[in-house]
């Protein structure tokens, strides 16, 4: 194209664009604009409205204005904010459950949340809570890392769950020797060095703290094992007594596969005596043994304790006869579960004899002490008088009669009522059988039933399995039709007369 000359007043710039054509006939010229993006057009022109939440979602972290919006507004907001925000912006900032749910997801594959309240924000901060202190070092690990983040979570924290607590690292670490032995003797070796993270500080900031459940314990810990990684020192438990005892809205106590033994077991029930709020104890899979519940026979009836767990434990007879002086003495204590410890007779006896006066024990678990028939004796005049237990398990003991058929060794305890055939009845065996006035509600356990054909004649070994509560009529209506049948038939022989 020729450019006019510099001072070239008479010559004009031709336009870009050719002259409008004559509108004669039917021809007529269109002029069209191009633009550089083909997609472009005004139905996609956002509001103003949405440009604005844009931006504030963008900058949410420099300007959390959140509460200044409407709530259709901070919906939308909160959808376009980035999981990422340090918590110290959102945590008190953003409360909808929609946010804290994509948190949740991103980060862990199994999200429960009714395990949570059906909250998700609940359940983000409990877990990133657990996640930090379960892989706190001792003098390694900044204690600011927990610190800051109590003012955060501490209003939705509930339930915490710690399975694991990392001991200090050894600076003097022995060197590695093949005349060392790996004996459980190395656990007892510096201790003092074997400090654990002390809870207090944090407990104790945490007002709504109700359940909290401990073990302290070391996971994968590969070729780096010793003994003394799960040890659970006296200086561990003197700083959890004292957290423990300071959390007044603390309900749920959980102290289980941390090798608890008595010394230790006495400084904690101590310090949970006259708790306020303390309704579940649950010292299951330690090393507890009669001095240990001794104490705790203390401590249910100076407390208002209504669960107490102490399965898999070394509780033997004198241990039973204190849990027992506390049980007749406890007037909340409504479920005891001493399965897998040593009772025996004499202690199965007392609990027995202690429940005849308790009014309200609800649930016992007495399954493998090596009870046998003077405990179910004792259980058979507590069945007669108790009207508050629903549910006891004897489970895995020796309650059964004991004697020999001619084809088999009849081992059940209601054998004399799953007999066939109608024989003479000697007069000792009037008597009912203390097994058979348990019924329903205790859970029998056949020692030998693979071996006791009469046991296997019936299906699914119906009186050696456990029996619940829904089928107590039936066993009931069994069990009193097949009396009265077998009654009139000895009437009718002339061998058990029922006036006599």
């Amino acid at each position: 194209m020729q450019q006019p000359e510099a001072g070239d007043k008479n010559r004009s710039i031709p336009s870009p664009c050719p002259p409008r054509a004559s509108l004669t006939g039917d021809s007529f010229y269109t002029r069209r604009c191009i633009t550089e993006d083909l997609s472009w057009s005004l139905v996609t022109v956002p509001h103003l409205t949405e440009l604005c939440l844009q931006h504030i979602a963008h900058n949410f972290e420099k300007n959390p204005i959140l509460s200044n919006l409407l709530p259709e507004h901070q919906k939308k907001v909160v959808e376009k904010l980035s999981t990422s925000l340090p918590l110290t912006v959102t945590a008190n900032t953003v409360s909808h459950e929609e946010y804290w749910k994509r948190c949740c997801m991103e980060r862990w594959q199994v999200c429960d949340v009714s395990n949570y309240g059906d909250s998700w924000k609940r359940m983000f901060f409990e877990r990133h809570l657990e996640n930090i202190l379960k892989f706190i070092i001792p003098n390694t690990t900044d204690p600011e890392q927990v610190l800051e983040l109590i003012p955060l979570c501490k209003e939705y924290v509930r339930k915490l769950e710690i399975n694991q607590f990392l001991p200090p690292l050894r600076e003097d670490r022995k060197e590695e020797s093949h005349d060392v032995s790996d004996t459980e003797e190395d656990a007892e070796i510096s201790e003092g060095y074997m400090r654990h993270y002390d809870l207090k500080e944090l407990i104790t900031a945490l007002p709504h703290l109700e359940e909290l459940h401990l073990i302290y314990d070391v996971k994968s810990c590969g070729m780096n094992f010793e003994w003394n990684l799960f040890n659970f020192t006296e200086l561990d438990c003197s700083n959890l007594a004292a957290a423990v005892k300071m959390c007044r809205n603390l309900k749920v106590f959980k102290l289980t596969r941390s090798k608890v033994d008595d010394d230790k077991i006495k400084l904690l029930a101590r310090n949970l005596q006259n708790h306020p709020c303390l309704l579940e104890l649950d010292l299951s899979h330690n090393l507890i043994r009669d001095p240990g519940a001794q104490a705790l026979g203390k401590l249910i009836s100076h407390s208002k304790l209504e669960i107490l767990n102490l399965c898999n434990n070394q509780i033997c007879h004198l241990g039973a006869q204190a849990l027992a002086q506390g049980l007749a003495e406890s007037s909340t204590l409504t479920s005891l579960n001493l399965r897998l410890n040593f009772v025996e007779d004499k202690g199965g006896e007392a609990i027995g004899r202690a429940l005849l006066t308790n009014t309200s024990l609800k649930c016992l678990h007495l399954g493998s002490n090596n009870l046998s028939e003077p405990t179910a004796a004792v259980f058979s005049q507590v069945l007669a008088q108790n009207t508050t237990l629903t549910s006891i398990n004897f489970s895995c003991n020796h309650l059964g009669l004991v004697r020999e058929a001619s084809s088999a060794t009849v081992c059940d305890p209601l054998w004399w009522l799953c007999k066939t055939d109608l024989e003479p009845v000697s007069k000792p065996q009037r008597q009912m059988h203390p097994s058979f006035c348990i019924l329903a509600m205790i859970i029998i356990s056949c020692e030998q039933g693979r071996d006791c054909s009469r046991c296997q004649e019936r299906e699914g070994h119906l009186f050696c399995m456990k029996m619940h509560l829904p089928y107590l009529l039936h066993v009931a209506l069994f069990i009193g039709l097949n009396l009265s049948l077998r009654l009139w038939a000895f009437e009718q022989r002339g061998i058990f007369p029922l006036g006599n």
